[in-house]
């Protein structure tokens, strides 16, 4: 059973061409943008030198983030805001598989100047897995531009093609690049570094990724 468009991502309200780029507004997708729009607000406002570390009793450890780390994290915080936006808009797989190897290589930059070792251990380990991952994730889009000859989305909605085998490997790449499971034991250590709201963007941008994944496959 093939679904169309609108079944999937709610109502279609137009698309935004930028010569090869070509984005497209749903309901979803609209929704999405916002959302990730509005947190990367939120990190972009957020003051690095106005952080406040606590310590309750005897329960919890004191962290001190220095400055210098914090400004690091934010910038990449930012540009990980930044890219799962757009990939929420963009209608072609090939520019996707882009934002989502960028928001790979932003995730781990927003620990990668945490001085923890099992914070970096846990980088590295998703890093090699992020890496291998877009293997499949590129494969996948190349092979759906092999047998159909578009790789746009708004195409390939109204063509109705077997794509099983390139929608496996394409969702293959996702879980990897975005490090949810089975590859979320290597990325769990991430989230024991200090410092909010940066942390939270790896959760959010993985979240979006894959509903928005979801989404792009049932209507493929």
């Amino acid at each position: 059973m093939f679904l169309n468009i609108t079944s999937v991502a709610g109502k279609f309200y137009g698309y935004i061409p930028f010569g090869d780029i070509v984005l497209y507004v749903t309901e979803f997708s609209a929704i999405s943008f916002v959302i990730a729009l509005f947190f990367t607000l939120v990190v972009y406002f957020t003051k690095p030198e106005k952080q406040l570390e606590s310590q309750i009793g005897g329960f919890d450890r004191l962290n001190y983030v220095s400055l210098e780390e914090l400004k690091i994290r934010r910038l990449m915080a930012i540009l990980c805001g930044i890219c799962t936006a757009f990939a929420m808009l963009t209608g072609d797989l090939f520019n996707y598989a882009l934002f989502l190897a960028v928001i790979g290589i932003a995730n781990i930059g927003i620990v990668s100047a945490v001085k923890k070792e099992w914070v970096l251990n846990a980088a590295y380990y998703y890093g090699i897995i992020a890496m291998i991952s877009t293997l499949p994730l590129f494969g996948g889009a190349a092979l759906i531009l092999a047998k159909t000859g578009t790789l746009s989305i708004l195409e390939l909605a109204g063509k109705h093609q077997d794509l099983l085998f390139q929608k496996m490997l394409y969702a293959a790449g996702m879980v990897g690049e975005t490090g949810v499971a089975p590859f979320y034991a290597a990325k769990a250590e991430m989230f024991r570094a200090p410092g909010a709201p940066y942390i939270l963007m790896i959760h959010l941008s993985s979240l979006l990724i894959v509903i928005r994944t979801a989404e792009i496959l049932l209507t493929i």
